[in-house]
């Protein structure tokens, strides 16, 4: 019985009883050692009607990538087939069991878990259990928990148990906790009378006081005397009861405490090697230390017997443990296991261990494993010992590290490894691999240095690697704003000669087209230039590059072009399941889609990018897709949502995010009437150092400057956006400046507005038409037209309505009212299919009613099938049809 924990008992129960009625839930358990995390994790194994996984992290084994996993999932490995394709080939990859070269990713791996545990769940409801989650290594518990993340409606109940003190930190974002305290003291007596002696009352205090409701000091400390922490009597307690067995079962407890998987097999082979048996186990089963788990394994009872065991034993006696079960994995055909008992079978260097490991991380390497692979060349440079072999192998698992998704043990490995690479081809390839990772984690000013430093190494001995990396530099340094900087490299590397100079010259001249009231002639010269470069881009350059391009296509205002490559990238990477840069090409979706007016579709896309993001560590694209739910938030007049999403990007002030964030904020400040407000925003962005991406807020700076009785300090706003829009020659761009130059002009405006509404029609951008034809309205209505501006305010409030601009809505009934109509107070008038749905119902029902399956949902929007099913089964009341076979007729746009 557990005592005094009622509480939390409940909760487990409530969660397991969710779980059996198909409502998925998590839980992470944190407590120190000994507060009885285990013993909830039991009773929870202890329930009826559910398939239970269950698996401990293992402090010696948490820097062997995937070994929890492979625990967890292994004896499945005959449902992995079944998965849709790259996830099934990502998943052996990592699991050591097949797979070719790149399918390790992370990303995959962990869409492959939540299909498999979907999988097994359709069968019996489904309890995952992980103890000592701190232990467990990073790449497994990542992507158990990207699956928990993902988890709604499947019968799947998931826990972790987690140390919060004196142990790495499980960092689990997002999952519910539940902090386990003390037993209070009535619950600790009861405990102590039921499972020891009658104690004498002073020391039957003097137990309660030294356990302070830690469970298992309880049971431990009893008539035990000495000082220290419960956490440090306990671990006393379980060596006194390991030094008082048999040598033999000694020698076969601590082979067990140092392997991961229990194998009965392996432990029997290296029983063998050291003198003892599987006989042996009996002293220490019936001491409590050892048990046979349901499943035919071997494994100790309690964490910390693992920790007394393998503490208390001599070092030679470690050493011998990890070299018999490396031979025995060997034998069995278990390469990754042989290397890891390897490694931890030594104490120095040892170039023979080194080049055995390194040989298994190539092998790893192509299948595509890339997390165990950094983690064994890191370990075969350990033991190297040379010190240019041990540089070479630190770079190798920089690499590595860097491919499977984990950039911040890439950067420390590359930081470690640089220092011993004499040979000036292996630094620059390094330094690719800084320059690369210190871009993607938005350190854009360390990017375009490293960048330009590495080519200019290589430059001689391989210039078109070396064009290329100029090429990035340059690109980064534009996306910094430090014009500067890209006007030197470009220089520099048109100087070297190499072979792609031509793109570097057009690169720079996009970008003096492209800085704020550039002039005339360079701004004609960097629109034809940047049309150049993108169609080299095409075909010259990576994937990143690619999205990059796309994101280009919005400075030449081809906002229709830029949302085509969007959705080719993303029809791309979802059918290749790569989630790792489907944020980036949401970002590019989202930001299209709200240009275009498809302000649900930009919800939508931005709210699942931003879920990625999150998942993966990509901090700037989350950051910028932050600024696409602001502008969203602005228009619909939500301030406190709007204040919330931009605060981050301010504080940074890293461009492009930082300028779209302010102008966010000044849209919102344009539709709550706070113009002085407006101006002073966006004059701080159109005036400071970081003016890239600018060209969109200067219509907003136009109007609320206007509006604010100041149309002076926009004049030359007014005049270079009209500029621009006549040299990209987009008819929404030439609309927007029509309508600034009505804003602005001393005489008749009437004409000026009647050409941008003509040009609106062409231009497909129902926001800025609707701002548009509400201005003109305000016009005619004060110069006494009000038939003429009825007209046109009843076509913004439309507009308003269905794109859920509210205060802009309320500013078009005010006006209508001025102009003589009687109307009632509305709503946001969005009575449109789509606006009934949330972001994630919208997108499951639109690829529904395309006629694809359930599963083929799932892989595509990274979700379980049951959870796809849910959410259609929440759909269908809310659109009035009775199944997805209704779905084909309705207009969800």
């Amino acid at each position: 019985m557990l005592y005094g924990r009622d509480g939390e008992l409940a909760a487990i129960d409530g969660l397991l009883r969710r779980a059996r009625d198909g409502r998925s839930g998590t839980l992470v358990l944190r407590g120190e050692a000994g507060i009885g995390k285990s013993a909830l994790l039991d009773h929870a194994a202890a329930a009826d009607g559910m398939r239970v996984l269950r698996a401990t992290g293992v402090e010696n084994e948490s820097g062997m990538p995937y070994a929890g996993l492979h625990l967890l999932l292994g004896r499945y490995a005959d449902r992995f087939g079944g998965l849709p394709e790259p996830q099934g080939l990502a998943l052996c990859a990592a699991l050591n069991m097949g797979g070719r070269p790149g399918e390790g990713d992370r990303f995959l791996v962990g869409l492959a878990v939540l299909t498999l545990l979907a999988d097994l769940a359709e069968e019996r409801p489904l309890l995952v259990l992980v103890d000592d989650a701190h232990w467990m290594d990073g790449p497994s518990a990542g992507a158990l928990l990207f699956a928990a993340r993902r988890l709604e409606a499947e019968p799947i109940a998931m826990i972790f148990a987690a140390r919060d003190a004196d142990a790495p930190e499980f960092a689990a974002e997002g999952i519910p906790e539940l902090r386990l305290r003390g037993l209070d003291r009535d619950a600790a007596r009861r405990l102590l009378a039921e499972r020891t002696a009658t104690l004498p009352g002073r020391t039957e205090q003097e137990v309660l006081a030294a356990a302070m409701g830690n469970p298992l000091a309880l049971l431990e400390l009893p008539a035990r005397g000495g000082h220290g922490s419960a956490y440090e009597r306990i671990r006393r307690s379980y060596a006194e009861r390991i030094a008082a067995l048999p040598e033999r079962a000694r020698r076969l407890l601590l082979l067990v405490a140092s392997d991961d998987l229990g194998d009965v097999g392996a432990i029997v082979a290296a029983a063998g090697r050291c003198g003892a048996s599987v006989d042996d186990a009996a002293p220490a089963e019936r001491a409590g230390l050892l048990r046979t788990t349901a499943d035919g394994r071997l494994e100790v009872r309690h964490p910390l017997i693992r920790t007394a065991a393998v503490e208390e034993a001599p070092l030679n006696a470690r050493l011998a443990a990890h070299r018999a079960l490396a031979e025995a994995y060997r034998e069995r055909g278990d390469d990754c296991h042989h290397a890891w008992h390897l490694i931890s079978g030594v104490t120095e260097p040892d170039e023979r261990v080194a080049a055995v490991l390194e040989k298994t991380a190539e092998t790893e390497r192509d299948g595509g494993g890339n997390a165990s692979v950094a983690a064994m060349y890191e370990a075969a440079a350990e033991l190297s010992e040379d010190r240019a072999e041990r540089g070479r192998r630190l770079a190798a698992a920089a690499r590595a590290a860097a491919d499977a998704g984990l950039p911040e043990r890439a950067v420390e490995l590359a930081a470690r490894a640089e220092a011993d690479l004499p040979d000036p081809v292996a630094r620059a390839e390094l330094t690719l691999t800084r320059a690369s990772l210190a871009d993607e984690q938005d350190r854009t000013r360390d990017a375009y240095r490293l960048f330009a430093e590495t080519a200019a190494s290589v430059v001689e001995l391989d210039p078109y690697t070396s064009g290329y990396l100029y090429f990035q530099a340059a690109s980064a340094a534009a996306n910094a704003g430090d014009f500067t900087a890209l006007d030197d490299i470009v220089a520099e590397g048109v100087r070297a000669g190499v072979p792609n100079a031509s793109h570097l010259r057009a690169l720079s001249r996009v970008f003096a087209g492209q800085r704020p009231f550039a002039t005339g002639a360079d701004l004609a010269d960097g629109v034809a230039a940047l049309r150049e470069l993108m169609d080299a881009m095409r075909t010259c350059y990576g994937p990143r590059d690619r999205i990059r391009a796309g994101l280009w296509h919005l400075l030449v205002g081809d906002v229709r072009g830029a949302a085509e490559a969007a959705a080719a990238l993303e029809r791309r990477h979802r059918e290749e399941g790569a989630i790792g840069l489907l944020a980036a090409v949401l970002m590019l979706r989202s930001r299209t889609d709200l240009l275009l007016g498809r302000h649900r579709d930009a919800l939508t896309a931005a709210s699942e990018g931003r879920r990625i993001a999150l998942d993966t560590g990509q901090r700037r694209i989350r950051v910028y897709l932050d600024t696409v739910l602001a502008q969203l938030a602005a228009i619909g007049g939500d301030e406190r949502r709007c204040t919330e999403l931009t605060e981050e990007a301010l504080a940074r002030a890293v461009p492009p995010s930082s300028v779209h964030a302010a102008s966010a904020r000044a849209l919102l400040d344009l539709g709550l009437g706070r113009y002085e407000a407006a101006v002073e925003r966006l004059s701080d962005v159109l005036s400071g150092p970081n003016r890239q991406g600018a060209i969109a807020a200067l219509p907003d700076f136009v109007e609320a400057a206007v509006r604010a009785g100041v149309p002076e300090r926009a004049q030359e706003a007014g005049e270079w956006y009209g500029k621009w829009a006549a040299h990209v020659g987009r008819p929404w761009a030439e609309a927007i400046a029509a309508r600034c130059a009505a804003l602005l002009t001393s005489e008749d405006p009437d004409a000026l507005y009647s050409r941008a509404l003509d040009l609106h029609r062409e231009g497909g951008t129902p926001f800025e038409q609707a701002r548009t034809e509400l201005l003109y309205g305000e016009w005619l209505r004060r110069s006494r037209r009000r038939n003429d501006a009825r007209a046109r305010l009843h076509s913004a409030l439309e507009a308003f309505d269905r794109l859920g601009a509210v205060p802009w809505a309320e500013r078009a009934r005010t006006e209508l009212r001025a102009a003589g109509e009687s109307l009632t107070d509305g709503g946001d008038g969005r009575d449109v299919l789509a606006a009934r749905l949330t972001p994630q119902e919208l997108q499951v029902v639109r690829l529904a009613a395309t006629g694809l399956s359930n599963r083929e949902i799932g892989a595509q929007l990274f979700l379980s099938p049951r959870t796809v099913g849910y959410h259609l089964y929440k759909a269908y009341p809310k659109l009035g049809v009775a199944g997805r076979a209704e779905l084909g007729r309705l207009d969800l746009t």
